[in-house]
Parts: structure tokens; sequence; C-alpha cells
């Protein structure tokens, strides 16, 4: 049985948002998957560190999934739901959880760290990096790059200004880091394609990832969502494209 317009769109807008799992899209939309394995990178560099933070957390589930934690592991979340729920995940697991509003100065002291990480920040504060990181430390983290789904963006918002675009480039990125102090060992950047399967991914993707519609709500775009409804039902998935960098550095020793 097709489901209608407002049972996709009410079933979305009364789903939780707690904590970074994307589970609830399972069956409802796709995302290809960058060829590096974030997470697997992490396992390895966690198993190798003394001292790790992980920025911007989230509900810490990449963090927790990613293997066993060194015996000094500290992450920073913003969003009091998240800060909850990543306690509860990660306190078991050694791990200190600390309420941070991701603006420096990073709570910690100068060279606190050898591994420094994050898994699509919203905000990348260079300096504050490289300045918790230990002489020799890495920062490894997974980016949300620039233009990312953009075509859906676009959709609600009409075409976006070229520096708008450009925003989160891996040149822009790469250049503010290395000026903060911190040499690449690596970088790498992909463009992967989403697929949303019904409307319902799409209001649940809007409230979740906040900043890609700012201010989104389903009675402000009712009419935009309804279009998008139709247009999903007569010629299939809505296609975008995610982008993501990835960011292997070093503090000079």
């Amino acid at each position: 049985m097709t489901r209608t317009f407002d049972d996709l769109v009410a079933e979305a807008a009364a789903a939780p948002m707690e904590g970074w799992d994307f589970s609830w899209l399972a069956g409802r939309a796709t995302e290809q998957r960058p060829s590096w394995g974030y997470q697997r990178l992490l396992g390895e560099r966690l198993g190798a560190a003394a001292a790790s933070l992980d920025i911007q957390t989230g509900g810490g589930e990449v963090l927790a999934g990613a293997g066993p934690l060194p015996r000094t592991a500290v992450a920073t979340e913003s969003w009091p739901p998240n800060v909850a729920r990543a306690a509860r995940l990660l306190h078991p697991l050694g791990a200190v959880v600390v309420a941070d509003p991701d603006e420096p100065p990073l709570p910690f002291a100068d060279g606190a760290f050898d591994l420094v990480s994050s898994r699509h920040p919203a905000t990348v504060h260079w300096e504050e990096i490289a300045r918790v990181l230990r002489p020799g430390g890495t920062y490894l983290a997974q980016h949300v790059g620039h233009s990312s789904v953009f075509e859906l963006v676009e959709y609600f918002l009409g075409p976006q200004p070229e520096a708008v675009r450009r925003g989160r480039h891996p040149d822009t990125e790469r250049a503010a880091a290395e000026a903060a102090g911190l040499t690449v060992a690596d970088l790498r950047f992909e463009r992967l394609r989403v697929e949303f399967h019904d409307i319902g991914a799409v209001v649940w993707f809007l409230r979740k990832v906040i900043w890609m519609v700012p201010g989104f709500t389903v009675e402000q775009y009712r009419d935009r969502l309804h279009d998008l409804h139709e247009l999903i039902a007569s010629e299939g998935p809505f296609v975008a494209h995610s982008t993501r960098t990835l960011f292997d550095l070093r503090k000079p020793a």
C-alpha cells in the first residue's frame, strides 16, 4: 500500500533526533560510503595512541564503534541531548565526555593529546586543534566537503552563491590547516551518490542536518515538499551527491 504524503511527513516530523545515528533512514535513503573507511582508520590510530580527543562526537557512536580506546580518551559535544547520549555510550568504555560549545578555546592544556579526531565537524578551529596536539601528534578526521547534497539544498533555497558552494573546499581547509602549523600526511576527497526514496527521508534528513536548509520546518516548506513527493512518486528517487574529505595531518615534532 502506497503511503500518503501526510503520513510520511508526520512520521518523519515526530522521529527522534538524538545522537548521530542515521539508521532511521534504512530502506528510505542510501549514501555511497567513502573508500577509505574512516571508522577503521580511527580504530587503528586509537590503538596506537596514549591520549585521544574526539571533537564534536555527536552521540559517540562512531568513536564507540572504532575499537578499544586509549587509557586517556576524551570526547566533546555541544548539544545537550547528544552529551547525555554520548556519556551513556562512552563512559563504560573509559572515555570522559565534556560539554563544550564548539567555540575556541578547547578546554584542554597545550599538547594534551597525541591524537585528535572528528567525523563531520560543523566547525573547525585549526589553531585550537594544533594547540592541543603534542609535537608529532595527529589530526585524523572526515569532513563534509563543499557543495555537499546541494541538489537538495538548492531545491529548497534556489541557486547558491559561488562562495557558499565552495565553503569547506579541501584546498581552502588545507591552507587553513597549514597556516595553523599542521602538515599534510594524507588528504583525499570523494564525491558520492545519495538517493532519497521517499519524502519522509528528506524531512528527517533536513531536521537532522540543520545547516543544510537553516530554519527548516515542514510548515514553511510544505508546498515544495509536496511537489518533491510527487516527483519521487513519478520519477523515482531524488538523487544528490555528498562530498567527503579525509584529513590525516601532523603537528611537526
